[in-house]
């Protein structure tokens, strides 16, 4: 941050030359402090999605300014952050998986992921533990509740167990996890992270069914940035990165402090739900692939099984190069032997 350097005002006089030197250090110190800001929005409110709270850690602890970076955290409201992205208000953001494959596709925005925080994905289906639902097959006959649009891993859930979809009753039925309690629904996607807690909290325990322990292919939360960014400032992200990703190896060892520094962000959250939300989200971030490579890590092949998995239920409008969805190129700039190289 720029600091003034002017003293008492004096009585003699600058010179022209004098004045013209102070002006070309002020536009030099400037310079500098400019190029080392940058703009974090959070894709949601404050709480302890893991990407979030890696940038909380990095601020709190100072893994930014050893970075040489003055981040501004901001939270999304309405979705506004892949729009801020793109018109240059913000940096970096957050975005799932399958979000940017699709924004990909159509239509065909300029933006990539350059970290994988959630090795399997961060939707999950839930059934009441008192209603005998224990397998998919059990989804024959009852009504499932979808939030916005009907999730390819849901469908791809039913073809692995060959659960007849024609004896699903499927409904849109928004964010609230209530009507499961009320028996609108007997299945019900969610957030892992988030509602099975809600609902346990509520008196109403449930059974998970996880896409992942069917062998559907899934992805969780990344950090995307503009390919323009990539090409005009690769040193700022790399730095950002780093510093997150020490953030991160930070919360896996230490629960009680980061839920301390994720409630300064999030002061009118549950403490036991964060925590919830961070052992759940921190569970699937490792993987054998982050044990060999480090935190964050993601490979080509990854993606490639999400992109397959989306097109062929019908998760996008139309192929393309799902290469281009992703930017791995500073993960391997941070670490080494699958030890982060720190400062």
């Amino acid at each position: 941050m720029l600091r003034s350097f002017f003293g008492p005002p004096k009585r003699l006089a600058l010179s022209t030359g004098i004045l013209l030197t102070l002006v070309m250090v002020v536009a030099a110190c400037g310079g500098s402090s400019d190029g080392d800001r940058l703009t974090f929005m959070a894709g949601f409110k404050p709480q302890a999605n893991l990407p979030f709270v890696a940038a909380y850690v990095a601020q709190e602890k100072g893994y930014f300014a050893d970075q040489g970076l003055e981040v501004d955290i901001r939270h999304a409201a309405m979705g506004e952050h892949l729009q801020l992205l793109l018109s240059g208000d913000v940096n970096i953001t957050t975005a799932d998986a399958e979000s940017v494959l699709n924004r990909r596709s159509d239509p065909g925005l300029p933006i990539r992921a350059i970290v994988l925080f959630g090795q399997k994905g961060q939707q999950g289906y839930v059934a009441l533990e008192s209603s005998g639902i224990e397998s998919p097959n059990d989804w024959e006959g009852k009504t499932f509740g979808y939030k916005v649009s009907q999730p390819p891993s849901y469908l791809a859930i039913l073809k692995a167990t060959d659960t007849d979809r024609s004896k699903v009753q499927e409904v849109r039925v928004g964010f609230d996890p209530r009507i499961l309690i009320e028996g609108l629904v007997d299945i019900l996607a969610v957030f892992k992270s988030n509602e099975p807690d809600t609902l346990r909290n509520l008196g109403f325990p449930v059974r998970l069914f996880d896409p992942a322990d069917f062998d559907v292919p899934t992805m969780g939360l990344t950090y995307i940035v503009p390919e323009k960014m990539i090409e005009q400032e690769p040193d700022l992200i790399e730095r950002f990165l780093k510093a997150t990703m020490k953030g991160l190896q930070f919360a896996l060892e230490h629960e009680e402090e980061t839920l301390d520094i994720i409630l300064l962000f999030a002061p009118n959250e549950d403490r036991e739900h964060q925590r919830f939300m961070l052992r759940q989200e921190i569970g699937d971030a490792v993987s054998p692939l982050t044990d060999a490579n480090g935190l964050g890590w993601m490979a080509g092949p990854q993606w490639e099984a999400l992109y397959e998995h989306l097109l062929s239920f019908e998760g996008f409008e139309k192929p393309f190069d799902h290469r281009t969805a992703f930017d791995d190129r500073f993960l391997k700039n941070i670490y080494e032997d699958g030890e982060l190289q720190w400062p």
